[in-house]
């Protein structure tokens, strides 16, 4: 591997130095695999493009967004956009609110007794948390899966066709529930047993029931909270898969623990640490939001640089 593979595209740089990379044969071994393993993030960053989000609409616009439980921050200071068919990931260690920022984007915080989201979030230029927004449109609008899969006690079909009765989609519900199956790579897999129950699915297919299920009522963005974590590989790689096609139409939102992942998935990525201040209290902030090749291979702030080099996390 020359140096220029190790910087990749337009000889960007990593973190190692040129004396790291000439120790590379002596060196520790761990040090020796993570060097490899970041040259490897950052050529697979490297497909999704330098500029990837020039020319496309902003679908969410965050503008100083905090959010508290019962009075004590958890996340603030977030200042992003979020563009029109894009994979953004949400990146970080445990506790810096990935998934409490990501539950604002569809105000399933309004669920949660003592949650409050200060500042403002816009889809569509649409202030979600106004007086008079109906907080079921917006869900209907931006859909969520979870990270464990959660598919109803019901057979597939009603599974998928769920959202579709509440939402009085009902005209043309075996197509609306065909088309939703087929989105999700499962149709070829359960169409000759629609009446099974969707408990008797492979865990990485219960997953894709629940993305069908929320593909079906039509929405617009998807979030994903950590999708494949409970996932053997290759139900992550199918997941993976599925959200490479699925950003022709959708925007997709996503949080990951897995930096390899956020690589090979997203054109944006975010990545958010903890401030903690003198008394102890932890709160997540918004470190940085770029491309995903810039993040990963020449990042703004050294918080950045430690955290995707393994230094902390």
């Amino acid at each position: 591997m020359t140096d220029d593979d190790i910087r990749g595209p337009d000889k960007m740089h990593t973190t190692m130095t040129e004396s790291d990379k000439g120790d590379q044969g002596t060196g520790d071994p761990a040090d020796v695999v993570l060097a490899k393993s970041q040259a490897q993030m950052a050529e697979i960053a490297s497909r999704h493009g330098t500029n990837p989000q020039e020319g496309k609409e902003v679908v969410l616009g965050l503008r100083d967004v905090a959010v508290a439980y019962s009075g004590t921050p958890a996340v603030r200071g977030v200042n992003m956009d979020i563009h029109k068919t894009l994979v953004t990931a949400f990146i970080g260690p445990s506790g810096c609110g990935k998934t409490t920022l990501l539950r604002s984007l569809n105000r399933m915080n309004d669920l949660i007794p003592g949650a409050v989201v200060d500042g403002t979030i816009h889809y569509h230029g649409h202030d979600l948390n106004a007086s008079g927004v109906d907080a079921v449109e917006v869900r209907r609008r931006i859909g969520m899966v979870f990270q464990r899969p959660n598919p109803f006690p019901k057979s597939i079909y009603d599974n998928v066709a769920f959202g579709l009765r509440l939402h009085g989609m009902k005209d043309n519900l075996d197509d609306r529930v065909e088309k939703a199956l087929r989105q999700s790579g499962l149709w070829d897999e359960v169409h000759n047993r629609l009446k099974a129950s969707g408990l008797s699915l492979s865990g990485g297919q219960q997953q894709r029931l629940c993305i069908a299920r929320a593909l079906a009522i039509e929405p617009d963005v998807v979030l994903m909270d950590e999708p494949a974590s409970a996932l053997d590989p290759i139900a992550t790689q199918r997941i993976e898969d599925l959200v490479a096609e699925l950003k022709n139409d959708y925007t997709i939102v996503i949080v990951t623990h897995n930096m390899q992942q956020a690589a090979r998935v997203a054109d944006m990525t975010a990545f958010f640490s903890v401030d903690v201040n003198e008394s102890g209290s932890r709160c997540g902030v918004l470190v940085e939001h770029a491309p995903t090749v810039d993040l990963f291979t020449r990042p703004k702030d050294e918080r950045t640089e430690a955290y995707v080099t393994g230094r902390f996390g």
